[in-house]
């Protein structure tokens, strides 16, 4: 029998369950994500820097683990939360299961809690620190101490790297904690992708002469990002720009813009999105705890709004030639209906600034 743990949240709530990955304690920012599929991205994407992840489907680790299908090096969350872990996956593609994988990533991992009465508190008290023990929590200080900082620093490569064949168009990739499959989207399309730092001088990406720039998903409060920030004003209307996720926050920032922390955020494979311009309603794959204030925009157009909340889902800067999206139309556990964007960005790299 695997050893009993405690999840204690900040509100003084207490889980019990049991524990398997790495046995280990820990304290992290206790989110929640609603997709039926798509655990290993889930799992592997930077954004979840600093988090302890909630599964709502009740049945993780089915197809076991495919290293094929990560979204980055490593898994970058702080604990992993399930309903029911499964140790007999059924893939033909499996190497390992989801319990030696987070032996492997030193990640301690819960199982045999109610995630469903988890979830509601986490939606009706909002996001909150966990800690996660081998003893009941006495004293809850340690928790409201607790801050993601620094997130973009610690989940960023720290060389610039160059993909392609060559022949495509030049893209400068700028990775804030990149998801593989924004790279991989740009290369089936042809695009010769260079990926740099997150902190990589604009004159330097500029100097290289590419078709577009591309500015990608990532963790933490995108205000912090200060210098970064001051890195996209210096190539803001140089060259064609697509934003994603925190790229989008921090674009919107640069441009005048405010964010602010959401109740809950929005985290799963099934957001509504509203197209403006169309009317059109995309499902949409998404994992951000923070937003872009509509009301805050000094320039550019909203363009795609959250069709449950009215959030904030995308602006265009039609005079910087330049467009963003706080949801991930590179999605890999689907769904796919914001693929065609990656189309949009090409040909937008065929026009002048």
């Amino acid at each position: 029998m695997d050893k009993k743990v405690y999840v204690t949240l900040q509100n003084g709530k207490v889980f019990e369950g049991r524990s398997f990955g790495a046995e280990r304690e820990t304290i992290g920012e206790l989110v929640f994500t609603t997709g039926m599929t798509g655990y290993l991205e889930t799992l592997t994407d930077p954004s979840y820097y600093g988090q302890i992840v909630t599964q709502t489907f009740p049945l993780i680790g089915n197809y076991g683990v495919i290293p094929p299908d990560f979204e980055s090096r490593k898994s970058w969350i702080t604990a992993y939360i399930v309903r029911e872990k499964c140790d007999a996956p059924s893939n033909f593609r499996c190497v390992t299961t989801l319990d030696s994988f987070l032996k492997e990533q030193n990640i301690p991992g819960v199982y045999g809690i109610d995630t469903r009465e988890l979830t509601r508190t986490v939606r009706e008290a909002g996001v909150m620190n966990a800690a996660i023990t081998f003893k009941p929590l006495t004293d809850l200080s340690m928790l409201s101490e607790y801050r993601v900082k620094d997130a973009v620093k610690a989940v960023t490569q720290t060389q610039a790297v160059t993909h392609g064949t060559g022949k495509g168009k030049k893209v400068v990739l700028y990775d804030y904690g990149a998801k593989y499959n924004i790279e991989r989207e740009l290369l089936r399309r042809g695009c010769n992708v260079t990926v740099v730092p997150a902190n990589f001088p604009a004159e330097e990406a500029l100097a290289m002469n590419p078709d577009g720039i591309m500015l990608t998903n990532g963790p933490g409060d995108p205000a912090e990002n200060t210098e970064i920030i001051s890195n996209i004003k210096k190539v803001a209307g140089k060259k064609p720009i697509f934003g994603i996720c925190l790229g989008h926050q921090m674009f919107a920032i640069a441009m005048g813009g405010v964010t602010r922390k959401m109740k809950y955020g929005h985290r799963g494979a099934n957001q509504p999105v509203k197209q403006l311009s169309s009317g059109r309603v995309f499902i949409t794959s998404q994992n951000h705890g923070y937003e872009v204030v509509s009301d805050s925009l000094k320039t550019g157009a909203l363009s795609y709004v959250n069709v449950n909340d009215g959030t904030c889902e995308g602006v265009d800067y039609p005079e910087l030639n330049a467009f963003t999206v706080q949801f991930h139309p590179e999605a890999c556990g689907g769904p796919l209906d914001a693929n065609f964007l990656f189309d949009e960005f090409i040909a937008r790299m065929g026009k002048e600034c």
